[in-house]
């Protein structure tokens, strides 16, 4: 049986001491100390990050990882893309935004599929290579800067199959070898507050966790017809980070991923089997892959369940939210886009009038405290490697929507020994690469279908 969920991220144990032992308001901007060995040896204690991937995500994780700036100096110092237009552009707002602590020459402007190679080659042991590109090649990165002994950030998700999952669990594996460090984008592990509902649960305060349930349900958003788009490949790269699967996982696992791992957390184990429903709203004409709606009935080793569903519909009923649900007392976990809503309430009620108890507010977004804390790691040289939890995450959110996309149950065993993979030569993959997938006529791509769908 595969092991048990950490029940916190391995920093936060070092937040949470601190807090106990000096009231400190955040622990890992605090926890540094004179006479602390730099980063580089004999050379400045700079961290130098390399972003490969210029989306909107990879901006926001470069000025999370910049405001740890108070821990010692970080900068950017290189980025890659396979889109000169988009690299510019990232390049121009982050040096709007944060100015100096943005020193990337033109040279260190890298374009093209292999341009991470040498983003990668550019550091230092001690400095951060933030893969943040598409999912489909998130592997690929993370396991050619591990073997040259740079540490990673990650984003969600961190693969769009099962194969590329198992790519980078040994990516993981060999990190734990070098002693390369490695974060994830699942940043409310890194929550204090939610720590702390954690605590109530295994105190006994609540009664025994019975079932916890989790939903992202928002207002609907098909996309179009692509036109001439739609069959080149670097266009599917652009509009298809959450509607093809081989891009980005579609639009359930981008979004849920967060959520599902959070159940797994407050169950401290990984779910054994699934069972998912799915379908898309009547007239439809939405081009993409995805389904409207997805429910996962996740059962864990010990029977118990977690209840996750993605909808997005027309005017309907809007939730962002996970509870807790006890024999004793039921709690919120986290709220609206990932915010640490999190609360003990005196029964069973949810509503605001029936709180009991609310931990302290946590003092920065979780996303800032992932990177307080791979930071204080790297400083620290303290053990930091998320990745192997960061897989079964994943491969828990593929389960997820293979049960939805093919009507069955799906085990942990059907997703992590599956071969299923959407591109064959994932290391050749470039420019005159064909697409994984075609439109039809219409633009309309191909979506699952009862019976006939694959996808493990």
């Amino acid at each position: 049986m595969h092991p048990p969920a950490t029940p916190h991220a391995p920093a936060n144990d070092a937040r949470r001491r601190f807090l106990k032992s000096s009231g400190a308001a955040v622990a890992g901007l605090t926890l540094l100390r004179p006479g602390i060995a730099p980063v580089h040896a004999a050379e400045d204690n700079t961290i130098r990050l390399a972003l490969i991937g210029c989306g909107g995500r990879g901006g926001g994780a470069v000025a999370n990882a910049l405001n740890t700036s108070s821990q010692g100096p970080i900068e950017l110092y290189a980025m890659a893309d396979i889109d000169k237009a988009k690299l510019d552009r990232s390049h121009t707002a982050l040096k709007e935004e944060l100015g100096d602590k943005i020193n990337v020459a033109d040279d260190r402007k890298l374009i093209g599929f292999d341009a991470y190679k040498a983003a990668v080659d550019l550091l230092r042991p001690g400095d951060v290579a933030m893969c943040t590109t598409r999912a489909y090649i998130r592997a690929v990165h993370v396991e050619y800067a591990v073997s040259k002994g740079i540490n990673v950030f990650m984003e969600k998700p961190f693969a769009c199959d099962p194969t590329g999952l198992r790519r980078m669990l040994k990516a993981g594996e060999a990190a734990d070898a070098k002693g390369v460090k490695i974060a994830a984008g699942l940043q409310c592990r890194h929550s204090p507050a939610r720590a702390a509902l954690i605590e109530k649960i295994q105190s006994g305060e609540m009664g025994e966790l019975q079932y916890v349930r989790a939903n992202r349900m928002h207002s609907r958003g098909w996309m179009g017809d692509q036109g001439e788009r739609a069959n080149r490949v670097l266009d599917q790269l652009q509009f298809g980070k959450s509607n093809l699967f081989w891009v980005g996982s579609g639009h359930m696992v981008d979004n849920l991923i967060h959520q599902i791992d959070e159940c797994c957390w407050l169950m401290n184990d990984w779910p054994v089997s699934c069972h998912g429903m799915g379908g898309r709203e009547v007239g439809s004409d939405d081009r993409s892959q995805n389904l409207d709606i997805y429910h996962m009935e996740y059962t864990f080793p010990d029977g118990r369940k977690a209840f996750c569903g993605f909808r997005r519909a027309l005017q309907g009923f809007q939730e962002f939210a996970t509870f807790v649900h006890c024999t004793k007392k039921s709690g919120q976990f986290s709220g609206n886009i990932h915010a640490a809503t999190v609360h003990m309430f005196k029964d069973h009620r949810i509503a605001k009038d029936n709180i009991e108890w609310s931990p302290s507010p946590d003092k920065k977004s979780p996303w800032d405290l992932e990177w307080d804390d791979f930071v204080y790691s790297i400083r620290n040289d303290r053990p930091h490697n998320e990745a192997k939890r960061a897989v079964y995450a994943d491969y828990a959110s593929l389960m997820g929507r293979a049960a939805a996309h093919m009507n069955q149950i799906v085990t942990w065993d059907d997703v992590t020994q599956s071969e299923f993979r959407f591109i064959d030569d994932l290391d050749n993959f470039g420019y005159d690469s064909p697409p994984p997938v075609l439109a039809d006529k219409e633009g309309y791509f191909p979506a699952p279908e009862a019976g006939k769908w694959v996808e493990l």
